[in-house]
């Protein structure tokens, strides 16, 4: 009989149930009798890990889905290493998601989220090698946090905010009050600055400015009756 198999397949032929051959792309011929042939994919193709509810560190639940992109790498391995090798896959791939998120808390998922396609990968390429497939690349679609603890952070991130526009306001005042303390001993060392402080006012305008010869008379209050 004439097989034909195409680019993106393998097929394995078997005689009596047993092993025979792999035949690569291109047209074969075989005899019928007593053989069995099976058409092997072995283009890329993509595993959809939808919406897993795994703990963190911190004891806290994120949803998360995952992306995995595989090939079969070896067809022989991938037939009959286990009844369903991409389903295989797919187990380790829950797994390893559990393994790695378990292992940190949800700040460190969050702000160090592009090493978790990494962590991933290197535990699911070992397992899935054994039945035959190759893990190309894994991503993390989704990261989904539940509202109360969305609502949580904006409120840190609100209250860090006012603490640090309250610590910058601190600061500026203790600078001005530092500045007026600094030019009240600079006029008290120098009391000819104060007079040319008094002239650069007049020159500048905008200000009233009393010239006495003689000292300033003390104000007070005097009691009735």
């Amino acid at each position: 009989m004439r097989i034909v198999a195409a680019e993106w397949e393998r097929v394995l032929v078997y005689r009596d149930g047993r092993f025979v051959e792999v035949l690569e792309p291109g047209r074969h011929r075989r005899a019928r009798r007593r053989q069995r042939f099976v058409h092997v994919a072995v283009r890329p193709r993509l595993l959809v890990v939808p919406g897993q509810e795994v703990l963190t560190a911190d004891g806290l639940t994120v949803r998360m889905s995952l992306l995995a992109t595989c090939r079969t790498a070896d067809p022989r391995r991938w037939h009959e290493a286990v009844e369903d090798a991409d389903g295989f896959v797919y187990a380790a791939l829950q797994v390893a998601l559990r393994e790695v998120v378990a292992g940190r808390t949800l700040d460190e998922l969050l702000t160090d989220r592009q090493s978790l396609p990494a962590a991933l990968r290197e535990p699911v390429t070992a397992r899935a090698a054994g039945v035959g497939v190759a893990v190309e690349d894994v991503a993390v679609r989704d990261v989904m946090v539940p509202a109360e603890l969305r609502r949580a952070a904006a409120e840190v991130a609100a209250a860090r905010a006012q603490g640090q526009a309250a610590l910058e306001r601190a600061r500026s005042e203790v600078a001005a009050t530092r500045a007026l303390a600094n030019a009240a001993r600079m006029v008290v060392e120098q009391p000819a600055l104060l007079q040319l402080r008094t002239l650069q006012a007049v020159e500048a305008g905008g200000a009233t400015v009393v010239l006495t010869t003689g000292p300033i008379p003390e104000l007070g209050v005097r009691p009735a009756g």
